[in-house]
């Protein structure tokens, strides 16, 4: 399946020469514009894999925009501009942009900066669900562990006893274990 692209360039002729290219290669090019706030505006509407902007546009800079972007992991970002400044590339980095073009390109040149950029946007996904399914394994894990605290010191039980009915409850009821200790907690549930 062809990644989708937003292209983002003040200039007229530049932005068709990058059209073109971007579907020789292979590419949907799903929108297109010279000002960086109708940028945003086109990344909510297509959600593209990918968004090439230049960093001089007029409405929001592409820095700017690319940082709204990014923050918001909506797609990968590559700047394409005239401009090589240190001082802008740190900048760009910073705006959680994933690779930097330098005007004027070769088609190799683009290719390249394109498919680091998805790479590295793809691992940044994947590191964001690690995160996430880690945080939700040590919410259960607390839960699970104060629900044992509450059969220990209400009722009873040994650590093991409070795990394992923790445990069998979750596995009879077809529920979580993270289920049944939020209902223990709530003392809707008891030994």
């Amino acid at each position: 399946m062809s990644k989708r692209v937003v292209i983002a360039e003040d200039e007229a002729i530049i932005r068709l020469d990058l059209r073109e290219m971007l579907e020789d290669e292979g590419y949907l090019v799903v929108a297109e514009t010279g000002r960086g706030d109708e940028a945003i505006e086109l990344v909510e509407e297509h959600s593209p894999d990918l968004c090439i902007f230049d960093i001089k546009m007029p409405g929001m800079d592409g820095l700017a925009a690319a940082r709204e972007v990014s923050s918001q992991r909506k797609a990968a970002v590559v700047i394409l501009t005239a401009f090589s400044q240190r001082s802008l590339i740190e900048e760009a980095r910073d705006a959680g942009v994933l690779s930097y073009l330098v005007k004027p390109f070769q088609r190799e040149e683009l290719v390249s900066a394109i498919e680091v950029a998805l790479g590295r946007f793809e691992d940044i996904m994947q590191l964001d669900a690690t995160v996430r399914e880690l945080e939700e394994k040590l919410e259960a894990r607390k839960a699970v562990d104060r629900a044992k605290g509450i059969l220990m010191d209400e009722h009873g039980l040994a650590e093991a006893d409070a795990f394992t009915f923790v445990q069998r409850t979750a596995m009879s009821e077809r529920s979580s274990m993270l289920e049944v200790a939020n209902r223990i907690i709530s003392g809707d549930l008891l030994p």
